[in-house]
C-alpha cells in the first residue's frame, strides 16, 4: 500500500498530506559547495543512521544511489511524489532511502544533505509530522546537524532556515477552479504565510485542478504552529470546495452530471489522450466519484489511474522509450484497460 491507493480522511478533496524537513550535517559543506568525497560521506552516514530503524518503527528502508536507478524509474519516483526533480538532476551524487510502504522518504544530497518527507493519504498533517519527527530523531542520534541556537536548523536556501519544515496539503479543487474563486483564495492565503503550487510543486502547473498548499515561513513559529496554521486554512478551503460542488450540482443539475459522465466516457473509449486533457477528464471523473455521482469506482481507483497515466509510468508499462505521440496513444490504451479491470473486479465481488 502507498498514499496513492490507500484511503484517508477528507479524501474527496484532499489527496495527500506531506511534511518535509531539510537538514544538513555539521562541518560538511552544503551540496552546492561540496566535493564528491563529501557526498559519499553524507550518503554513507545517513544510510548507517537508519540501519536499525526497523526495530524502532517496524519499517524497513531500501537504499539506492540515484545513478544506479534507471531513468524511467527515477521519473516514476517523481510522478509518485516520492522524490524531487532536483534529486534526479544531482543523480551523480544523490541517493534515496524509501520505506516499504512508500510513505517515508529520505532524499540525500539534493539541495540540502538531507530532505526527509512523510506523505500520507487524505488530511493527516499531524500524523505525518509524528512519523517523520520520529525518523528525524533516529537520524539525529547518529548525526550532528548544522544548528544555530537563534536561527535553528541551517539550510542551503535561507528561506528554509529555522524549522527547515515545509508542510503541504495536495488538494483537488475543481469546483473552486470552475467558479473562478481560486485567484481570490491564493491572494488570501499569501497574506497568512502560505503559498500554492501545482501538482509537482514549485514551478509546476495545477493540472487537473490539483494544488499543493504549503507554508512559506519556516523561521519563528514552531513546527506545531506551522502545521496548525496550515490545517485551519485548508479546512476552510475544503469546506468552500464542498459548498461550491453542491452549488454547481444544484444550479446546473443534469448538465453538471452530464459533464462528469462525458469525461468518464471519453476515458473509457478514447484512442489518444494528451496529458493535459487526460488530467482534465480524470479530474472530472474524480469529482463525480467523490460526490457519489459515478458509482463502481473509489477515489483510490481514480488516483491510481491518475498516476498510471503519467509519462514515465506509461513507458514502464509498455517496456520501452516512447515519443510524445506514442505516449498519448499508450495512455489511452492503459486507461481503457484499467477501467475495464476495475469494473470486472467489482462485478466479481
Amino acid at each position: 500500500m502507498s498514499w496513492i491507493n490507500e484511503t484517508g480522511p477528507g479524501r474527496d478533496v484532499v489527496l495527500a498530506s506531506r511534511i518535509r524537513i531539510a537538514r544538513n550535517i555539521a562541518d560538511i559543506p552544503f551540496p552546492s559547495a561540496m566535493q564528491a568525497h563529501h557526498a559519499a560521506e553524507v550518503a554513507e552516514n545517513v544510510r548507517k543512521s537508519l540501519n536499525h530503524i526497523r526495530a524502532e518503527t517496524g519499517s524497513s528502508f531500501a537504499f539506492m544511489y540515484i545513478r544506479d536507478v534507471p531513468v524511467v524509474e527515477r521519473q516514476i519516483l517523481v510522478e509518485k511524489h516520492l522524490a524531487s526533480q532536483d534529486l534526479m538532476q544531482n543523480h551523480e551524487v544523490s541517493a534515496l532511502l524509501l520505506d516499504s510502504e512508500e510513505k517515508i522518504v529520505v532524499m540525500i544530497n539534493e539541495e540540502d544533505h538531507i530532505r526527509a518527507q512523510c506523505i500520507l493519504p487524505g488530511f493527516q498533517l499531524n500524523q505525518a509530522w509524528e512519523k517523520l519527527n520520529h525518523v528525524d530523531n533516529i537520524i539525529e542520534k547518529n548525526i550532528e546537524y548544522a544548528f544555530h541556537e537563534q536561527l535553528g536548523y541551517l539550510t542551503c536556501c535561507p528561506t528554509n532556515v529555522g524549522t527547515g519544515m515545509r508542510s503541504s496539503v495536495m488538494m483537488h479543487l475543481p469546483a473552486l477552479t470552475a467558479n473562478k474563486q481560486m485567484n481570490a483564495i491564493l491572494q488570501t492565503i499569501s497574506k497568512v504565510g502560505l503559498t500554492a503550487r501545482g501538482i509537482y510543486g514549485e514551478g509546476s502547473e495545477a493540472l487537473g485542478s490539483i494544488y499543493q498548499i504549503s507554508n512559506q515561513i519556516t523561521l519563528g513559529p514552531s513546527e506545531e504552529e506551522l502545521i496548525n496554521n496550515l490545517t485551519i486554512i485548508c479546512r476552510q478551503i475544503v469546506e468552500k470546495e464542498r459548498i461550491a460542488r453542491k452549488a454547481l450540482h444544484k444550479t446546473s443539475g443534469m448538465q453538471f452530471e452530464d459533464a462528469l459522465w462525458r469525461a468518464y466516457g471519453i476515458l473509457q473509449n478514447a484512442r489518444v489522450l494528451e496529458l493535459k486533457e487526460f488530467m482534465a477528464f480524470i479530474s472530472q471523473m474524480r469529482l463525480g466519484v467523490g460526490m457519489g455521482l459515478i458509482p463502481d469506482f473509489s477515489l483510490e481507483d481514480v488516483d491510481t489511474l491518475m498516476t498510471a497515466g503519467q509519462p514515465a509510468g506509461i513507458m514502464k508499462k509498455v517496456g520501452r522509450a516512447l515519443d510524445d505521440s506514442e505516449i498519448d496513444i499508450a495512455r489511452a490504451d492503459i486507461i481503457r484497460d484499467a477501467l475495464d479491470e476495475i469494473l470486472k473486479s467489482k462485478n466479481n465481488l
